[in-house]
């Protein structure tokens, strides 16, 4: 029996094993990890994360060819093939703070498997790595090699939360990048004979070691840019009346562009894009292309000023001040159908607001009020770095509270934020939430969820991303 083992169970880690484990009866799968508690999420019926149709999937497996342990050592050793899905955080000190990824417990994880290992390997980059990661761990697994020979694969993930599954299940393509020799060519083999027992063969791309890694970054700055892009033009649509819907569909029906990721929002968020363009414009720049980690930069830019803008907008509209008004925030998710606030423009929104000393009021169906309290009160990049780095029990920010449905987030509000698309947050009773708000009661759509003539109708006023603007708003500035 082939024996696969993962190095962290994580986001990528637990739903990928799952789903080979699914597809693959005769191949004994283990995920494994450090953390006690989220071994013991796994084991237990209350996952440690959410995602659509994850719970049946590990259900039907687990005890069966699905395993999650802590003892790293023992099935590290015993396999075929190692998945390595750790965290590479971005910097925060030394050479490359702020940019360039972190890989301590990469090549942490490389040393251990090299310690442990009595048998030839296949070791396989999950986790997003710069270009040359595998150079620097097939460095380390061979100068502590003992005999054994490992062969390094780039397997990167292109899973978007809220439909991993689904992605998992029928992905676009699998990416395989090995080393262009008769043994890194077996391996890339052996790794194709994995996917093939449910992804069709014209799915599976394979390429060398260094194509492989530089592609899945350059998918997130595509995809980021795009976002950036239809961004950028919804303050234009707002400064000229032009709807940025209309806009972004008219661009979005030539079949050169398509329609995906054209929808205007608050800003991009997510564990990815922020991490792997900084990381982008960090290799640019040792790579001396400068005026390509420019235009990458820019991406972020325009991310930061999209949010800014949205803050701006709500506190401009409400006579300049939302001191001691309380909003309520409907929404802390990066998008809809995870509990995933990693990056979540949700954050820099709710700091914005509280740095003009508002009381917010945050209802999310998935995240919870520990998350949230955590997340306001952390560092840059501070969550993508382990808990005993992180404040373990917030005091919390005085001036937030977190409500257990929209109309308590609602009730005595000046206005209402709307920060993550979940689909509640169109079939809400707005006359309801109207008529327990505080007069004028404002609605300020992030996501262009809501019926905006319905609502003006009742007699909100009504800021939508890249609308035209409500009378109320003309003429008052969206950038301080």
């Amino acid at each position: 029996m082939v024996k696969i083992c993962c190095i962290g169970a994580g986001y990528v880690g637990g739903p990928t094993m799952a789903v080979i484990a699914l597809n693959c009866p005769s191949i004994e799968v283990v995920v494994v990890d450090i953390s006690v508690t989220r071994i013991s999420a796994w084991n237990s019926d209350q996952l440690p994360i959410y995602e659509p149709g994850l719970n049946e999937v590990v259900k039907q497996c687990k005890g069966r060819n699905l395993f999650f342990s802590t003892d790293i050592e023992k099935h590290v050793s015993e396999a075929d093939i190692i998945f390595v899905s750790v965290n590479t955080p971005t910097k925060t000190r030394g050479l490359g703070a702020g940019k360039a990824a972190d890989l301590t417990y990469w090549e942490s994880a490389a040393r251990m498997i090299a310690d442990v290992s009595k048998s030839n390997k296949i070791v396989v980059e999950k986790s997003t790595v710069p270009v040359k990661t595998a150079e620097a761990i097939e460095r380390i697994l061979t100068h502590n090699s003992k005999g054994i020979k490992y062969q390094i694969l780039s397997n990167p993930e292109f899973l978007a939360e809220g439909t991993a599954i689904q992605d998992l299940f029928k992905p676009d393509r699998v990416l395989i990048g090995g080393r262009e020799t008769p043994d890194g060519l077996k391996a890339i083999q052996a790794l194709k004979d994995v996917y093939a027992h449910w992804v069709p063969e014209d799915r599976i791309i394979t390429t060398n070691l260094w194509s492989a890694e530089l592609s899945k970054l350059a998918a997130n700055a595509f995809l980021a840019q795009r976002i950036s892009s239809v961004n950028a033009m919804s303050a234009l649509c707002e400064a000229t009346g032009a709807d940025v819907l209309q806009v972004s569909h008219a661009v979005g029906k030539d079949s050169r562009i398509g329609p995906k990721f054209l929808n205007a929002s608050v800003g991009f968020g997510g564990s990815c894009f922020q991490k792997d363009i900084l990381n982008l414009v960090y290799i640019c720049e040792c790579n001396g292309l400068a005026e390509v980690a420019n235009y990458w930069k820019q991406v972020i830019k325009v991310n930061d000023y999209q949010k800014n803008r949205f803050v701006n907008r709500v506190v401009s509209s409400m006579f300049n001040t939302v001191a001691g008004k309380k909003i309520g925030i409907m929404g802390f998710a990066f998008k809809k159908d995870t509990g995933d606030t990693r990056e979540t423009p949700a954050i820099d929104v709710c700091k914005g607001l509280l740095g003009d000393k508002a009381r917010l009021s945050i209802y999310d169906p998935q995240v919870t009020a520990d998350q949230i309290q955590r997340d306001l009160t952390m560092n840059k990049f501070g969550w993508d770095h382990p808990i005993h780095r992180q404040p373990m029990s917030p005091t919390g920010v005085k001036q937030v509270s977190i409500a257990w449905d929209a109309y308590e987030a609602s009730k005595d509000a000046h206005a209402l934020c709307i920060l993550t698309e979940w689909d509640e947050f169109k079939t809400l009773d707005y006359r309801r939430i109207f008529d327990n708000m505080q007069k004028p009661a404002f609605v300020f759509d992030g996501r262009n969820v809501v019926n905006v003539e319905m609502l003006r109708d009742i007699g909100f006023i009504v800021y939508s991303i890249g609308k035209p603007l409500d009378p109320w708003l003309k003429n008052m500035p969206a950038v301080a």
